[in-house]
């Protein structure tokens, strides 16, 4: 269940594979191709232990003028949105999805863990039910990349946006199989939080190192790469006009899930294929 551990309120899943080995570095500078100043790209962890923010990426700050994560998380509306696309369509139901006595263990695993039993939120997508599990498997007090991202950018006074809707996030959910979903829930809830507690930890220490390949090479060996193409290839696909265009109006810090930025199809070599000089901030 390591791809659960790794996606969080945005999705941060998957493994690709390898062409080129990149530098260990979670930040990158975005130059040449007719930008007038440098942009950056920062890979982050959507839920970890220590989200403190260091000097490079700091400066990178001051260096831009406008923020942009996965989804805007400043928009007022947002938590609305996030309910009217938690739902699954046509009236469907955990408890159809899954034999009597696993979506009894289901129950009991998230009352233990979340304080909400499995019949509240029978209507919700299993998907984004194993996400809330995750703060737990932390195992310490939870931290956010992103909400230090905006606190520095708020302090600046600058505007923040986002690469995609949370619609169109909520939406993926609708693309995997429900069945799918709720078979992983089950698995979670079998295997008990030590196992998710012990992968997270690992994830973390990974993250940490700045191993970008690590990070991918962790996943695969899960064999987690199932719906790679609408999980994480076709949202870096569909960011790159984006990006390109932000960056060519103002100097931009852009924060995407680590996972995101390695690989033939990842964003780093999507932005050196359009022409651009991407190279790593140590």
């Amino acid at each position: 269940m390591k791809k659960i551990i790794f996606a969080v309120s945005t999705l941060l899943i998957s493994a690709i594979g390898f062409s080129q080995k990149l530098d260990n570095a979670l930040l990158w500078k975005i130059s040449g191709n007719g930008l007038i100043k440098p942009s950056y790209l920062f890979g982050t962890m959507h839920i970890t232990c220590d989200a403190t923010l260091e000097a490079n990426v700091l400066a990178a700050l001051d260096a831009t003028g406008q923020l942009y994560l996965e989804v805007k998380m400043d928009d007022p509306a947002l938590q609305a949105k996030m309910m009217q696309g938690a739902l699954m369509k046509d009236g469907q139901k955990m408890s159809q999805l899954a034999a009597p006595e696993d979506f009894e263990l289901v129950n009991k695993f998230l009352n233990e863990n979340i304080g909400m039993p499995a019949t509240l939120l029978d209507a919700f997508k299993p998907g984004l039910i194993s996400m809330m599990i995750v703060p737990k498997a932390l195992d310490c007090p939870a931290e956010s990349v992103e909400m230090n991202l905006m606190s520095i950018s708020t302090e600046q006074g600058e505007e923040m946006f986002g690469l995609e809707t949370i619609e169109y996030q909520l939406a993926i959910f609708d693309a995997i199989p429900y069945k799918e979903q709720m078979d992983e829930l089950v698995k979670m809830a079998k295997e008990g939080m030590g196992e998710q507690i012990k992968a997270n930890k690992e994830l973390n220490a990974i993250y940490k190192s700045k191993d970008l390949n690590a990070i991918s090479d962790y996943i695969a060996k899960e064999d987690e790469i199932a719906h790679s193409d609408i999980m994480l290839e076709g949202r870096n696909k569909n960011w790159i006009p984006t990006i390109e265009e932000a960056a060519k109006a103002k100097a931009t810090f852009f924060g995407i899930g680590a996972a995101h930025l390695a690989g033939d199809k990842g964003v780093i070599m999507l932005l050196r294929k359009k022409g651009y000089k991407v190279e790593a901030v140590k």
